[in-house]
């Protein structure tokens, strides 16, 4: 899949580009996933999916993405954005082995990692079934593929 950045704009209230974190939206702190809106999606867009990733995690194999914190996605047009702990949308399975979001918590001493948040726009609504990993998300939606950008987020364990 290429990941070709388009126009459109990913944000969220408690942090900005390559900005920290905050406690709650991590593993040690209440795990809620971050507040995220997005616009300027190209027209004809359809419906909207959301991934986080840690590429900086030591779990990385050849041609992962890295350590898959969540994977969302069927977020019809309606769907701007997600509030924070949002239980919108179709939850798949993220590298935790579990369905929904899961914060952050790198090892300690391992240095500060890098967050991927991508919203995709897609063409249609696809209606797909809960539980799909990031490689099947992605395997589904690519020919679907209109548009995407993220906001990167970063977090040290203390």
């Amino acid at each position: 899949m290429a990941f070709a950045l388009s126009s459109m704009t990913v944000t969220c209230p408690d942090f900005g580009p390559d900005g920290q974190l905050h406690n709650r939206h991590t593993g040690e702190g209440a795990d809620l996933s971050p507040a995220l809106s997005w616009s300027g999606e190209p027209r004809g867009t359809q419906s909207f999916a959301v991934i986080c990733h840690d590429p900086d995690a030591p779990q990385v194999k050849n041609g992962s993405y890295g350590f898959v914190h969540w994977v969302l996605y069927n977020l019809p047009t309606s769907t701007p954005h997600l509030d924070e702990g949002s239980d919108k949308g179709t939850h798949g399975t993220n590298d935790f082995g579990t369905s929904g979001y899961g914060g952050p918590m790198p090892p300690r001493g391992h240095g500060r990692h890098h967050y991927y948040f991508w919203v995709l726009a897609l063409d249609q609504q696809l209606d797909l079934p809960a539980g799909l990993t990031l490689g099947e998300l992605l395997e589904k939606v690519e020919p679907h593929l209109m548009g995407m950008n993220r906001l990167v987020g970063v977090y040290e364990r203390g």
